[in-house]
């Protein structure tokens, strides 16, 4: 059972401690949360954690995901692999109430310096979430979970078409109760459903378990929608790659894969 019923998917409980609320809930499994949000959790560890720079701008997050994360209260560990004068490793952990270690970080923070460069930001556009309508979920068997914490809205493909898709996705409750949702843990909550919203074969009848996540960002990212403009490729040995391009309503911003291990479902 989720441990918060806060209108959010965590509730902060100590500056290392979070309670999931039942829209941490994933799509397949009522008993484990959706990677998205714990990832955007370990990200919002890595910039809030104490003696950060403010001159730092996380650039690429790798996660490893080593089990399903329970819906139980979390723990959030931080610390520092490399620290030097333009760039920073840190790692970051997250380990469940009365559980072992589900999911790691490492994420390589570079220095900043406004208008030092020109800019370059090549890429295709892609239409807009205003120009795109409004998209339910594939049905998932429970009432409150991922599905209806996020606005969808597919401007290619869709959850029950096979093939390549763009998707604006938006956060519907906030990350953390009576927190200001940072647009770095917007990304990282939309990014683990590249695969999800781009599935290559019919999930009715195949599993796709995607055991890391790694997200690279050339530019901060503005605004609350994201877009996933994915693909997922699958071998017939049974492992596949996911990779979006992601977007917000400024243009191209970053990359995400996932590395996933597929199966025909028992």
């Amino acid at each position: 059972m989720p441990s918060s019923q806060a209108e959010a998917f965590y509730q902060r409980e100590a500056a290392d401690r979070f309670l999931p609320t039942g829209y941490t809930r994933g799509p397949w499994d009522a008993g484990s949360q959706h990677a998205g949000q714990p990832a955007a959790l370990l990200g919002l560890a890595v910039e809030q954690r104490p003696g950060g720079r403010p001159d730092m701008r996380i650039t690429r997050l790798t996660y490893e995901i080593t089990r399903p994360v329970p819906l139980r209260p979390l723990t959030v560990t931080t610390r520092v692999l490399r620290a030097g004068r333009s760039v920073e490793l840190v790692e970051a952990a997250l380990t469940p109430e009365g559980g072992t270690e589900v999911m790691r970080a490492t994420a390589l923070l570079m220095r900043t310096a406004p208008e030092s460069v020109p800019e370059v930001s090549p890429g295709p556009q892609v239409p807009g979430p205003g120009a795109v309508d409004p998209q339910a979920f594939f049905p998932v068997p429970w009432d409150q979970g991922y599905h209806t914490a996020m606005d969808v809205r597919f401007a290619a493909g869709s959850f029950l078409e096979p093939g390549p898709a763009t998707a604006w996705m938006r956060m519907r409750v906030p990350l953390v109760a009576g927190e200001e949702t940072a647009p770095l843990s917007r990304v990282l909550t939309a990014a683990d459903s590249g695969n999800g919203v781009s599935s290559a074969l019919d999930f009715h009848r195949y599993v796709f378990v995607n055991a890391d996540l790694t997200v690279s960002l050339h530019r901060h990212p503005e605004g609350e929608w994201v877009c996933l403009d994915a693909r997922t490729m699958v071998d017939g040995a049974g492992i596949g790659l996911a990779e979006s391009a992601l977007h917000d309503e400024k243009g191209p911003l970053g990359r995400g894969t996932q590395s996933l291990y597929v199966t025909e479902r028992g």
